[in-house]
């Protein structure tokens, strides 16, 4: 999709975003097929695997660029980015799509209150908090505590994915960085993920791997750039604030998760926020190119999962 197509295409910057974001949780939920075959870890072994390759394919890693202490936060991110990934793959195979995902969530919201500097700012993250809270139920008697478990698990790993990014955000951007990140994290999935996938993989496996692999990351990375040229960053990542309530429609649509009424109401209050986030986050477009969502030190990315 090249630069001259993209301007032609009358496409508002946040519809960009919530492209990504569908991306995102297409793939999660076709992963549920995929984790039955070769387990959480397997899958997220497979998915990166085939990820780090595409990006080593269009991208060669800045290799030259490196320095002694850029080495603990790149191998801290990609370890968080693997395990993350096989967390969040962990918890939707227990819990439904939506649920997990506003429990992972959190650990975005979280970074975001402690970076914000205006009073006024922590309104709509409050608001998208609530609506989380809604999407959960943590009153509900029936609750898979591993799966909660594990969900909370990945909601740290996205915070660390954060905070780690915001380490190394000037010093690698783009494309660049994910060749360098990506390999490490499929690594560090491989550790569980080939003795969990041994002897069940075939063509079948990894064609599927190849798919869910382009969903997720590549085709989000792509999307999250070039809505980053026309909007802020702090429009952005509460804009992000939308995926548990994708995460809601799409388990609904593809995995046939029939959400509650106060779901649909956690839903609603999740809308509104990220509607009201993105409303004046149009800005003029950059004369180079942005770093991208998986690298911005101030914007809430979606990280790897």
């Amino acid at each position: 999709m090249s630069k001259r197509v993209l301007k032609s295409v009358p496409v508002p910057p946040w519809g960009l975003a919530v492209a990504a974001m569908l991306s995102v949780q297409l793939s999660s939920a076709l992963s549920v097929d995929l984790i039955a075959a070769v387990g959480p870890a397997g899958t997220a072994w497979l998915r990166l695997s085939v990820g780090a390759l595409i990006f080593l394919a269009i991208a060669r890693p800045p290799l030259r660029a490196l320095r002694r202490h850029d080495v603990p936060v790149l191998l801290g991110l990609g370890v968080a980015t693997g395990l993350m990934t096989i967390a969040f793959l962990a918890s939707i195979e227990r819990i439904p799509l939506g649920t997990a995902v506003a429990i992972e969530f959190l650990g975005p919201l979280a970074v975001a209150a402690v970076r914000s500097h205006s009073a006024r700012a922590l309104i709509w993250p409050a608001l998208a908090l609530l609506g989380v809270v809604l999407l959960t139920e943590p009153w509900d008697g029936d609750i898979n505590l591993a799966g909660i478990g594990f969900a909370g698990l990945a909601a740290i790993g996205w915070a660390a994915y954060i905070l780690l990014t915001q380490r190394i955000g000037n010093r690698f951007t783009g494309i660049g960085a994910l060749s360098l990140t990506v390999p490490i994290a499929a690594a560090t999935a491989a550790v569980v993920g080939i003795p969990q996938s041994a002897g069940h993989l075939n063509l079948g496996i990894l064609a599927a791997a190849f798919g869910l692999a382009v969903l997720m990351p590549v085709l989000p990375f792509a999307l999250e750039m070039f809505a980053l040229r026309r909007m802020t960053p702090t429009a952005f990542g509460t804009l992000m604030a939308l995926e548990p309530a994708i995460g809601v429609l799409l388990g609904l649509l593809v995995l046939h998760q029939q959400p509650s009424l106060t779901q649909f109401g956690g839903i609603t209050l999740v809308v509104l926020a990220g509607a009201a986030a993105q409303r004046g986050g149009r800005r003029q477009p950059r004369s180079r190119e942005h770093a991208g969502p998986r690298t911005d030190p101030d914007l809430i990315g979606q990280g790897m999962k």
